[in-house]
């Protein structure tokens, strides 16, 4: 299965020993890019060892995750993982970016300081 999207939070990672020794895990959090859906839904995915350095990921990325999905049953609870296996980025382009982060260094032009007075006619010194 695939789901593409962008990753919003990489959550800590997890390390343990086992009986074939160390292991590590790390969940990534992902949250959907198709077009038209008026709530995106998120998913959280894992890597597990090896994959955690073959497909180094960061806040922000947009990929294309194949994964698969598996359920286990444990004291009569049933729990379910999505183990990816393959992580594409993709391309994303790069002009909004670049105007969007041109428009944040710009200054506000309607920006009203606070003046003293403007909450001190009601007994208050907030300025709402």
């Amino acid at each position: 299965m695939e789901i593409s999207g962008k990753i919003i939070a990489v959550l800590p990672q997890a390390t343990g020993q086992g009986k074939n020794g160390m292991w590590r895990s790390q969940d990534y959090v992902l949250e959907t890019s198709t077009s038209g859906e008026q709530y995106p839904r998120k998913v959280c995915f894992n890597l597990f060892n090896d994959k955690i350095d073959k497909y180094p990921l960061a806040i922000d990325d947009v990929v294309t995750v194949s994964f698969d999905i598996e359920s286990r049953e444990y004291n009569g609870r049933w729990y379910t993982s999505i183990k990816a296996w393959k992580i594409e980025k993709n391309a994303v382009n790069a002009t909004p970016a670049a105007s969007q982060a041109a428009s944040v260094n710009e200054p506000a032009t309607s920006f009203t300081p606070f003046e003293a007075g403007n909450g001190a006619e009601n007994g208050s010194d907030l300025p709402f």
